[in-house]
């Protein structure tokens, strides 16, 4: 399995941000294909993406990493925004650092869960930013209910930054019990959640959803038809509003949340090499 080289990245604002790179050898006439940049989502970390980064580094591609402020090795109480924009910022961050070391190559966003809703919105409002984006069953809709977005707002008043249990079960985040087991055992995992990142969250999809019709990324969207975590509706209606010469969408009926690492990803894997090879060959 490849194994990353990890690093310090200093953000704009001086924050430490955890930064992973699994280096792809040269092939395809002497060339990276490009670089992928993944966004985890909530409460993991980018070490959890070593069999993901060693297929496409198998496929020709660089891959980068990094912990999402507040998660994994990198700076901020856990589960927490300073402010709101936080996530978004960092990203830009990473895509100019990244941009700078590899200028010729294509770059190819990579966020599942709350790293998709983060890029999608970014993206949404800078689309230059990147050359394509893959979707691994997007955060565009928490779920949340009249009761739980009250909660939310009483909390931002009172306590914006008191991080409390996410909820999240980790045997629905996969059918491979090796994956759940792993996910429980890992210390860099976390399950808090602030009312400003629950905030984030939930005002993040409807801005994603509002720019779909206009959509102008190359994008390819995996999502899970059994996901418990997040509403598949979500991404389903992202891709019904969306230009279709642009935004490929593939439900996978019987997986859960992490499509990449359930029992059947070889599926998904398939979806995602042809969409690279189709557009970045």
């Amino acid at each position: 399995m490849s194994v990353a080289t990890i690093r310090p990245y200093t953000a704009s604002d001086g924050a430490r941000i955890a930064c992973y790179d699994w280096a792809a050898e040269p092939a395809h006439g002497g060339r990276v294909r490009g670089v992928v940049l993944l966004v985890h989502g909530l409460g993991e970390h980018a070490g959890r993406y070593d069999a993901l980064a060693e297929e496409l580094n198998r496929w020709g591609f660089s891959v980068r990493g990094y912990d999402q402020y507040g998660h994994g090795d990198s700076d901020g109480p856990r589960g927490t925004l300073p402010h709101e924009r936080r996530l978004l910022d960092d990203l830009a961050d990473l895509i100019g650092y990244t941009r700078a070391q590899h200028a010729l190559a294509p770059l190819i966003l990579l966020g599942h869960s709350l790293g998709g809703l983060v890029a999608a919105r970014l993206l949404a409002e800078q689309p230059r930013l990147a050359d394509g984006l893959v979707l691994s069953s997007p955060a565009f809709d928490a779920g949340l209910g009249f009761a739980q977005r009250a909660l939310i707002a009483l909390l931002l008043r009172l306590a914006p930054d008191w991080a409390v249990s996410n909820g999240l079960d980790p045997a629905a985040l996969s059918h491979d019990p090796a994956v759940v087991a792993a996910y429980r055992q890992d210390p860099c995992v976390h399950d808090r959640i602030s009312a400003r990142l629950a905030r984030f969250i939930d005002a993040s999809g409807p801005i994603v959803q509002a720019a779909a019709a206009h959509w102008a990324v190359p994008t390819l969207l995996l999502y899970a038809g059994a996901d418990r975590l997040v509403d598949p509706r979500g991404a389903q209606r992202f891709a019904a509003a969306a230009p279709p010469a642009l935004v490929e969408a593939h439900r996978f009926e019987p997986l859960y949340h992490e499509t990449f690492n359930e029992t059947h990803r070889q599926s998904v894997l398939l979806q995602l090499r042809r969409w690279l090879d189709a557009r970045f060959p």
